[in-house]
């Protein structure tokens, strides 16, 4: 039997990859201040993983951490620090963990991804992946674009999975069996939703709606008549509604209303959002922007997760080059063996 685990799930650590200056930030040292916050964060609750470039890469970091006992070091070559849709999925197969490297093609393209694709082969060569059960799997894939309860049930939209820049020549059929050929999956929800503005990865499904637990969804909300997103997510949340759990009951739905529009240096709408948290051992790190509507969205998160610290996460340096909290970070089920 194949499972994909939830992310709520116990986790043995998270990865992250950290910028460098020949990257694409032009604000690298907020990015840095919020990566520290980060960094140090996750590591007061469980081990982390930094992949970094080289060797003058691992010290720089070392300079801004205050404490660095529960991070571990990876020496490797990445184009973008978006692990979320790059690093290993990780299913449970018969009891056992086992890694999928699915394919990366830089969403769709978009972006010089050779690297990237490589990653995962180059993880596998360090010591804290050695023995690992892992498989290839020739299908485009990324992890922010699939939420799973757990228990069989994932939350996708048509807009990415069914894009033709990612798997040409497969429809939806195809596709529903390769995931549950590989990720165990019992039943899909299809979201029909289009990209926030400024979100360049056809519609991932954690800048949009998250599963919290097996029946209750967070999701992006707006409630501003004059936002150009008003439309979209009225039709996504309607869609929510008609969703039922495995046992055949509506979800519980927690809106996170956007925060208010922010802008590029050439007037580009990016794309903010709260529901690209990240669920860690005992706590949920929500991303904050400066917004007044952190605060609803910190206490709609604390409805969603009363036995988890809510953590205010300093994320919009990061939305400068269109990605969150979740986008940048991939937790390790507890299940996996990592060589800390």
């Amino acid at each position: 039997m194949i499972r994909f685990p939830a992310e709520w799930e116990p986790q043995s650590a998270v990865i992250i990859a950290w910028p460098h200056p020949d990257g694409d930030f032009v604000n690298l040292q907020a990015v840095e201040n919020s990566y520290r916050f980060i960094a140090e964060t996750i590591s007061r609750f469980q081990p982390l993983l930094i992949v970094c470039k080289d060797l003058r890469h691992r010290q720089h970091i070392n300079s801004l951490l205050s404490d660095a006992e529960a991070i571990s070091f990876i020496q490797a070559d990445y184009n973008d620090i978006w692990l979320r849709d790059t690093v290993f999925l990780t299913i449970e197969d018969q009891g056992q963990a086992r890694l999928l490297n699915f394919r990366f093609n830089g969403w769709g393209n978009k972006y010089e991804h050779g690297a990237d694709n490589a990653l995962n082969r180059n993880l596998l060569k360090h010591a804290i992946f050695q023995g690992l059960p892992t498989s290839d799997i020739d299908f485009v894939l990324e992890g922010g674009s699939l939420e799973s309860d757990g228990q069989g049930t994932l939350l996708t939209t048509a807009n990415c999975l069914l894009n033709p820049n990612r798997n040409p020549g497969m429809d939806q059929q195809a596709i529903s069996r390769q995931l549950e050929k590989t990720l165990g999956a019992e039943r899909i929800l299809w979201l029909q939703q289009s990209n926030l503005a400024g979100d360049d990865t056809d519609a991932h499904i954690d800048t949009l709606a998250r599963f919290c637990s097996a029946d209750t969804i967070a999701y992006s909300a707006c409630e501003d008549s004059a936002d150009p997103h008003y439309a979209s997510l009225k039709q996504m949340e309607t869609q929510l509604r008609s969703f039922r759990t495995c046992a055949g009951e509506p979800y519980q739905l927690a809106p996170l209303p956007l925060p208010q529009a922010i802008y590029d240096d050439d007037g580009q709408r990016l794309p903010g959002n709260y529901a690209n948290f990240l669920i860690i051992n005992g706590a949920v790190m929500a991303p904050v922007y400066d917004d007044p509507m952190d605060d609803v969205a910190l206490a709609r998160l604390t409805e969603c997760f009363p036995e988890h610290d809510i953590i205010a996460t300093p994320c919009r340096p990061l939305i400068h080059q269109y990605g969150s909290l979740h986008c940048m970070t991939m937790q390790f089920p507890a299940i996996v063996d990592l060589k800390l």
